[in-house]
């Protein structure tokens, strides 16, 4: 059987930089790359954890593009700071050489030459905005044809976004970050006719990260992979976090562990309302994993990290 092709987008916050270790454990996929975009993030220490990543998990092979494109509204600076700080932790920092590649190219041109050169069509799993996705679509729409689907961590449907009023005078508490950031692209991308399985806030509301799991990674903490993610998550556990972009990869894996729920939607992209995703009556059709197994998620997790 032949390994589904994956190309990852993440956007350097603590969640993706796990979400790109659990990719790296599947065996049934063959990545692409890594198209680091510079959202949630400082540009440089995410790219270069991520490679240190890579190397860890004995996936040099695998390079990794830099975006260079630009949102509307930053993450805030405390958020991207710990592209920093995973930089900067001890377990990947044992080599003062990194092995994975940095291509020259930016990461939305080599997302254009990965898509055009595979040999059949690419899954995209992004766990950041929509932006790089969007800006190489533009540029190359030829591209499309190669998309066999974007799994995507964004949006809130039925519940409130993450955008909070008091960190974003002028927003009505209804966007996701990862949508909020470029509304406008996250809007190109769904007028396109390329397949979308988002992970909305309504599900990882429910999948929190807890300290009963960080625990758990720690006891395994002979293992080095279990031992990075759990470091990861404790940095997080002060403050609310869920399983965003994990629970969202996971999906690569095990799509029998989720429900999916088709909506009509549009992306709001002016006004009180910017970076919503808005379930609308004949708009775009997308689907959205609605239930998922947590006990076989919290599982699986733990069982691929173990190494």
């Amino acid at each position: 059987m032949s390994k589904q092709l994956v190309l990852m987008d993440h956007d350097g916050g603590v969640d993706d930089y796990l979400a790109t270790m659990l990719l790296m454990t599947m065996d049934h996929i063959q990545p692409l790359g890594i198209v680091v975009t510079p959202a949630d993030c400082y540009a440089e220490p995410a790219v270069s954890a991520t490679r240190k990543i890579l190397d860890l998990m004995e996936c040099s092979h695998i390079p990794v593009a830099q975006s260079t494109v630009r949102g509307i509204n930053p993450f805030p600076r405390l958020y991207r700071r710990d592209s920093f700080v995973v930089d900067h932790l001890p377990i990947l920092n044992q080599s003062e050489t990194i092995r994975t590649s940095l291509v020259a190219q930016t990461g939305q041109d080599f997302m254009i030459q990965v898509l055009r050169e595979a040999p059949e069509p690419v899954t995209l799993m992004v766990t950041g905005p929509l932006t790089t996705v969007a800006i190489a679509l533009e540029k190359a729409p030829d591209i499309e044809a190669k998309i066999q689907k974007i799994v995507w961590m964004g949006g809130a449907l039925n519940v409130g976004g993450n955008v909070e009023k008091s960190w974003e005078p002028g927003q009505d508490g209804s966007a996701e970050w990862n949508v909020y950031w470029d509304p406008i692209s996250a809007a190109q991308v769904w007028q396109t006719q390329i397949e979308i399985i988002m992970c909305p806030l309504d599900l990882t509301n429910n999948v929190p990260v807890t300290s009963d799991i960080v625990y758990k990674m720690g006891r395994q903490r002979q293992y080095p992979i279990s031992d990075l993610a759990g470091q990861c998550y404790a940095l997080v556990i002060p403050q609310d976090y869920y399983f965003w972009d994990v629970l969202a990869t996971a999906y690569l894996a095990h799509p029998e562990f989720y429900q999916l729920r088709e909506w009509e939607t549009e992306i709001i992209t002016t006004g009180l309302s910017q970076g919503r995703t808005k379930i609308v009556s004949g708009g775009r059709k997308i689907y959205a994993m609605d239930k998922v197994d947590k006990e076989a998620f919290y599982a699986y997790i733990l069982q691929q990290w173990a190494r």
